[in-house]
């Protein structure tokens, strides 16, 4: 949970009105679009919006952040897309707990939902999973493992680990139901499945872009977590084409798999 990382995968086509369609195709797409919950103008759909754009697959931006109401009713949505913040999900702010009853109608409705980082922590806490501190800060790039289950594969195929990137203070409990399905040497809990439903506290929807804006704007967080878990902005800068190209291959595959559970007309 990042101090302020930049809304950098959010790109306005003209008016306000334009960018809460985005995608040009949605007119002509049958589908209902996938709402993506902003929490923060630091951090946007990223790479997980140029994902729905190379596929066509229409979009709803709803900056939470900016003000815009949590829809009561889900079923104008083909899934739930919720991105991370800065905030706490225990924090007493009045749209956390409109999100989670929007979340858990979307689960009743099998619409599914994705959620990364605080959005994560939000799938987690909608389903009466607890979510409090991590034993440490996890800022940077760091090794995950698949945890082996029949669950896992099925999302992450014959995958058994990969280099994600992390900015997070705090973690989840797994939902009743839930299979666990990734790990770190910093967080037990790195993501969890519960059928059509995704949460991860890691951060695959990264760009370039967006990781030197964090690094700046999080600098001090950084300083004031010295240690093992927490990358210096060097550190987290060094080879990034290398590395975000193997990450998108891994978000792509997620994205697809989470896709093919989508609502259509």
């Amino acid at each position: 949970m990042v101090q302020c990382p930049q809304d950098i995968g959010w790109r306005p086509i003209g008016s306000d009105d334009d960018t809460m369609r985005h995608n040009i195709l949605a007119e002509s797409e049958s589908m209902k679009p996938i709402a993506i919950f902003r929490h923060s103008p630091e951090e946007g759909p990223g790479y997980f919006a140029t994902f729905l754009d190379r596929h066509a697959l229409p979009w709803q931006l709803l900056r939470i952040d900016a003000g815009d109401a949590v829809p009561a009713d889900c079923s104008a949505f083909s899934g739930l897309a919720l991105i991370g913040g800065p905030m706490s999900v225990n924090d007493p702010l009045p749209w956390i707990e409109q999100e989670c009853a929007l979340i858990r109608q979307a689960v009743a409705l099998d619409i599914p939902v994705l959620g990364h980082c605080l959005g994560g922590q939000l799938l987690a806490k909608a389903l009466g999973a607890e979510v409090g501190p991590n034993p440490v800060k996890e800022i940077g790039w760091g090794g995950v493992r698949v945890v082996d289950s029949a669950v896992a594969r099925d999302w992450f195929g014959d995958l058994r680990d990969f280099l994600s990137f992390h900015w997070h203070g705090e973690t989840f409990g797994l939902p009743s139901g839930a299979t666990h399905a990734l790990e770190s040497e910093y967080c037990a809990a790195q993501a969890f499945v519960l059928g059509p439903h995704l949460g991860m506290q890691c951060h695959v929807e990264m760009t370039e872009t967006m990781i030197r804006r964090w690094c700046v704007i999080g600098a001090e967080e950084i300083a004031a977590h010295p240690g093992p878990s927490v990358q210096q902005a060097a550190a987290i800068q060094a080879d990034l084409a290398a590395r975000l190209g193997a990450l998108n291959a891994v978000a792509d595959r997620l994205y697809r798999r989470w896709t093919t559970g989508l609502k259509r007309d």
